[in-house]
């Protein structure tokens, strides 16, 4: 989150860390990333960790309320201990606390977990990459997909849209004002006129996802959200970091990312794992990740906020989304 978090207290937070996983130092917000926190840590020792603390209000894709949300996110961060335990040095997973878990929890609303420090360089999303760079991530994927499901149990994903009850209620009352912050009228503004186009999108997405459900039931262990900003080039190669997304799914989830049209992905792909990727399939994902999007941006819009980077950044993508610019992470 770009946003500085007002509900946090620093002083709070590493007293946790301190008492949870024996690390103290100086934390430095980093204002990167969505849907979560993150600090630098330098430890007194030298050594320096990532923080990252989670919101368990915005992560419908793991449950519908706090509490299973919080289990679901224990979950999915042991199932990257267990992948990395296994050998996958791509993975970049949280350390364990004193409890057992990689997880704890600061408040009543949020977690806490702490990660190793990476060296590297990550892209951004939709900056153009050449073609070895999509080659060496479907590499990467292929890997990831043939690693043995983990004995903690990952989530399966069903493929619904988080949120769907949350945008269709917004869009059901776009003829009211909404005075939930500064950028919620903006937002009811910009989707008044693009209600039926929403609409025929949710329908489009319930036909393919009918098509993807019965389709090949083959499922691997996929990553969610294997995107640019998600990747750490580091000097051994590209690491995937961010594994709250991780689920039990066809492999068309995160494959759809690195599709630039051409086929060559998908060739790869198939010569890697002796599978071909279903263009359906992709297609399907496509339009899940942008309609999630939609979801997401609408529902913190219609939540309480300030005028502050994140609100602005999530107008800003309902206008991009209402205005036909289909996800393409690497361009």
């Amino acid at each position: 989150m770009r946003s500085v978090p007002t509900h946090i207290d620093e002083d709070h937070l590493a007293e946790v860390i301190g008492r949870e996983w024996g690390l103290t130092g100086r934390l430095e917000y980093r204002p990167v990333g969505a849907g979560a926190y993150h600090w630098d840590l330098c430890a007194r020792s030298g050594l320096r960790h990532f923080v990252t603390c989670d919101d368990l209000d915005t992560k419908p894709w793991l449950g519908p309320d706090r509490e299973t949300v919080m289990a679901g996110l224990s979950g999915v961060y042991r199932t990257a201990c267990e992948i990395e335990r296994s050998g996958a040095s791509f993975v970049i997973a949280p350390l364990v606390a004193h409890s057992g878990d990689p997880v704890v929890r600061l408040d009543a609303r949020t977690t806490v977990a702490v990660f190793p420090f990476v060296s590297g360089t990550s892209g951004r999303w939709g900056d153009p990459v050449g073609a070895s760079v999509r080659r060496r991530v479907v590499r990467l994927l292929a890997e990831l997909h043939r690693t043995a499901s983990p004995s903690f149990e990952a989530p399966s994903d069903d493929f619904e849209l988080p949120g769907r009850a949350e945008l269709e209620n917004a869009l059901g009352q776009l003829d009211v004002r909404w005075d939930h912050g500064p950028l919620a009228e903006p937002a009811r503004r910009e989707l008044a006129p693009a209600a039926l186009r929403v609409r025929a999108w949710l329908d489009d997405l319930h036909r393919l996802g009918s098509k993807v459900r019965t389709g090949s039931d083959e499922r691997v262990l996929t990553h969610g959200e294997p995107h640019p900003e998600n990747l750490v080039w580091t000097a051994d190669g590209p690491v995937l970091v961010d594994w709250d997304r991780v689920a039990m799914a066809r492999p068309e989830r995160d494959l759809w990312m690195l599709d630039d049209g051409t086929g060559s992905c998908s060739q790869l792909y198939v010569r890697l794992t002796g599978r071909a990727p279903d263009p359906t399939a992709m297609r399907a994902y496509r339009l899940l990740w942008a309609l999630t999007d939609l979801a997401a941006f609408t529902s913190e819009l219609r939540r309480p906020h300030a005028e502050n980077a994140d609100a602005t950044k999530a107008l800003n993508g309902i206008r991009l989304l209402l205005g036909g610019r289909e996800p393409a992470p690497y361009g």
